[in-house]
């Protein structure tokens, strides 16, 4: 009888001991969802993200299915993840928000994606702080798409930040400017089971949880130099 009670003792405290983030099936959902987008958008090499953005890319923000018919001036609109380039590879998420800003062609109901993607030291340290605005506290460009950037374009100099959308198939830069990317602690310590700083995830000093893991290792998969390239 002893035996018994141990073992269902010990069987009670493991249980107590799961993770969060195994037990919240809406982030997990965000997760696959924003690792779907990345997929998706990467299987058409002629109209993805170019390889030279993919090798200098410090961070990536994934805000995936935005339901244009839901937005509202001012209100919550995106609710997104999050990940940093470390020397070790790409950090574990965070969670992230995406709000304000008022454009014509999020009226009408269907889903969009939106991507960013912080392109130097800049971009990582706003990527750091606890809220900036696209455009204001930092520079933003449509970025470009297919296998190589025109050399013409000016974000290789002044872009902190390239953004795209992606609606009914169509992906391309976009112009976010005046919309705010903030952290979203709630959904970060759900997923971590406690308050862990941002820029100790983003740094790579925390260990990736099992359900963020497709995301990390498909980030890692595709924003990397290629031979070609080096």
């Amino acid at each position: 009888m002893k035996k018994l009670m141990g073992v269902l003792c010990a069987v009670a405290m493991s249980a107590s001991m799961v993770p969060a983030h195994a037990q919240d099936a809406k982030l997990t959902d965000r997760l696959q969802s924003a690792t779907n987008v990345i997929n998706e958008v990467m299987a058409a090499p002629d109209k993805a993200i170019p390889q030279s953005i993919l090798a200098d890319a410090k961070c990536l923000v994934v805000v995936p299915s935005f339901k244009k018919g839901a937005f509202v001036v001012g209100a919550q609109y995106g609710q997104g993840v999050a990940t940093c380039r470390t020397p070790k590879g790409w950090s574990s998420p965070v969670f992230v928000q995406l709000t304000g800003g008022s454009f014509g062609f999020q009226i009408g109901g269907q889903a969009t994606d939106l991507i960013l993607v912080a392109m130097n030291e800049g971009g990582l340290e706003h990527m750091l702080t606890n809220k900036f605005k696209i455009g204001g506290d930092a520079a933003a460009s449509a970025g470009p798409v297919g296998r190589n950037a025109q050399a013409g374009t000016d974000w290789k100099l002044n872009a902190e930040f390239l953004t795209y959308s992606r609606s009914k198939g169509l992906f391309a830069g976009i112009d976010l400017d005046g919309t705010v990317l903030s952290q979203n602690s709630d959904d970060t310590r759900t997923e971590y089971g406690s308050d862990v700083p941002f820029k100790g995830v983003l740094s790579g000093q925390v260990v990736t949880p099992e359900n963020a893991r497709p995301f990390v290792h498909t980030v890692a998969k595709y924003f990397v130099i290629s031979k070609d390239a080096q």
